[in-house]
């Protein structure tokens, strides 16, 4: 923005704390429980608290109990359906094979959990935090993070609102506001804005493997009532991913003739032809997925990255003035599919230090205790045992690494988390795992039949996505021409088949879809399409493109996800 600006108003907080998930909204119980009197404001980027939440989501308990024990007295609580069938299998083109959950290490088991819209249980939390004097602000994206004069985090800015495509303020501009904590929480979730550039500036992963991710995708279907079987939940590995692509899909049927319908594509494949949408369409089209979703309704769809990295990904927690709570770190625990509860644990963790640090007449400091507690906590606990996984699948395929990550985890299950393999590292992050189109042959889709397979037009519709057309637009390109010789000419545009509602588009003179290595090829980004998954500030191979915040409210809006 070129014209002089008027300088931001501010508000003082005892702590400020970015992202309205279970790890923003836990700590900010959390602190209010150790302490009445402390200062507490929570951002939301999105419209309203759960907009923006997306999971699968079967939810250990473990946190909730902890933070409120007596929530299963309350009539209101989001935790209705419990799992009653648990069932895992390694699909075939035309078939499945059911794997024994008694050959499953405990912690594989789904006992005592719940199928939940995780959007719902943070609606919950945040009706919690407010009664207990929480300030929580939907609709603000925090833009910058902002530091004194010795280095330390010290609060962060809101975005401008009312900004036109030029850059210049509109008629209805309106400065951000600057909002000062003496400790920063950060919990965005998975490839935040704010945690990947407080990563970059303390080189918080200095000593940590490169973070993994998948790209999840997830439907809600409202079938057929003979069909449905309230807290069954299914799982499989295999088709329509060859062997050395990793994935894997679940359905959960929830309350009301509902399930949840998903798959999530490791973003740490090779070949660049391959469009994870489509293979979550095609996924559909088994005949264990179709024969449930027959006469069926699609009622929503959305997509979002989840971490994948574990315990060997995970970066420096704290560092002067704040630290990083929840999936911005990456405490998802892949075989177990389970995330939430670790996130919820993790922003518990960061509150009782942070009170801790508060009660000392502390500020602006850095939470060692905090980054030396995690490791020996439960989330440490859960993730240390299965460390290998991850990597084992990456060496061995699915099948391969199904098996070693089956006898690993028994084994550190029965010596401590002890392991013969030590700790297998992550040697590449998702970006440079991606390989030239020179090395592989293009994949053909079947083109969607509108009732069991979509295309992404429908779907983005179906997310609620909405953004101004006349702002400056949330996805930066940051060398044009490295994109055209290196990502369309190299890579064969892979943007176009990554993205889940189809931001990105080479073109041709007319508009048209362009073919591979057309010299005249344009490139498009849609922007209001965005349902802020961050799979392009992953993948993109050169790191070309930035992803950060558009105006506060903005994105998709997901109900009962």
């Amino acid at each position: 923005m070129s014209q002089k600006l008027e300088p931001r108003e501010s508000m003082e907080f005892d702590v400020v704390i970015v992202g309205g998930g279970p790890a923003g909204l836990c700590a900010s119980i959390r602190l209010k429980q150790l302490n009445p009197d402390i200062n507490v404001v929570v951002l939301e980027k999105g419209a309203e608290i759960g907009a923006h939440i997306l999971s699968g989501a079967v939810m250990d308990p473990i946190a909730l109990d902890r933070l409120l024990p007596d929530w299963r007295e309350e009539s209101d609580h989001p935790m209705k359906v419990p799992v009653k069938e648990d069932k895992f299998y390694l699909m075939g083109e035309g078939g499945k094979v059911s794997l024994p959950t008694w050959a499953m290490p405990p912690l594989m088991h789904n006992d005592g959990n719940f199928i939940v819209s995780l959007g719902n249980v943070c609606r919950w939390l945040a009706e919690k935090a407010e009664a207990l004097g929480v300030e929580v602000f939907p609709g603000f994206a925090a833009a910058e993070v902002l530091y004194n004069d010795h280095n330390a985090v010290i609060g962060v800015a809101t975005g401008d609102m009312g900004v036109q495509r030029d850059g210049t303020p509109g008629p209805n501009f309106e400065r951000g506001v600057e909002l000062h904590g003496k400790y920063v929480l950060i919990g965005e979730g998975a490839r935040g804005s704010l945690a990947k550039g407080l990563i970059n500036h303390y080189s918080l992963n200095a000593d940590s493997d490169p973070q993994k991710y998948g790209l999840g995708f997830k439907e809600l279907w409202q079938i057929d009532p003979e069909k449905h079987k309230e807290g069954r939940v299914f799982h499989s590995l295999g088709w329509p991913l060859k062997d050395n692509q990793d994935g894997g899909s679940f359905v959960y049927h929830i309350e009301d003739n509902q399930v949840y319908v998903g798959y999530v594509v490791a973003l740490g494949y090779k070949n660049p032809y391959l469009s994870p949408f489509e293979e979550f369409q095609k996924f559909k089209t088994h005949p264990a997925i179709s024969s449930l979703l027959e006469g069926s309704k699609r009622i929503a769809y959305g997509a979002r990255v989840i971490t994948q990295g574990g315990w060997q990904s995970v970066p420096r927690l704290s560092f002067p003035g704040g630290a990083l709570i929840g999936c911005s770190a990456g405490f998802v625990n892949v075989p177990r599919i389970k995330g939430s509860s670790n996130a919820m644990l993790t922003g518990m963790l960061a509150a009782e230090h942070v009170a801790d640090a508060l009660a000392a007449g502390r500020a602006n400091d850095e939470l060692e205790n905090y980054e030396n507690a995690w490791r020996l906590s439960d989330v440490g606990k859960d993730l240390k045992p299965v460390r290998n996984v991850k990597p084992l699948v990456t060496k061995l395929g699915q099948v391969g690494g199904m098996i070693a990550g089956g006898v690993e985890m028994w084994i550190n299950t029965l010596l401590g988390s002890w392991s013969p393999l030590g700790t297998m590292n992550h040697k590449k992050a998702d970006y440079e795992a991606t390989e030239g189109a020179d090395k592989h042959v293009p994949i053909s889709y079947s083109k969607p039949d509108g009732v069991l397979t979509f295309d992404r037009s429908s779907s983005v519709f179906l997310s609620n996505a909405n953004h101004a057309e006349d702002q400056p637009k949330h996805l930066h390109l940051l060398d044009p021409a490295l994109q055209k010789s290196s990502e369309f000419m190299h890579y064969a545009g892979l943007s176009r088949r990554y993205c889940p509602v189809g931001v990105y588009e080479w073109v041709d003179k007319k508009g048209d879809a362009a073919e591979n290595g057309d010299p005249n090829a344009e490139y498009v980004i849609n922007a209001q399409n965005c349902i802020h998954c961050k799979t392009c500030d992953i993948k993109d191979p050169n790191q070309n493109i930035n992803w950060v915040p558009p105006q506060g409210g903005e994105g998709p809006v997901y109900p009962n996800m």
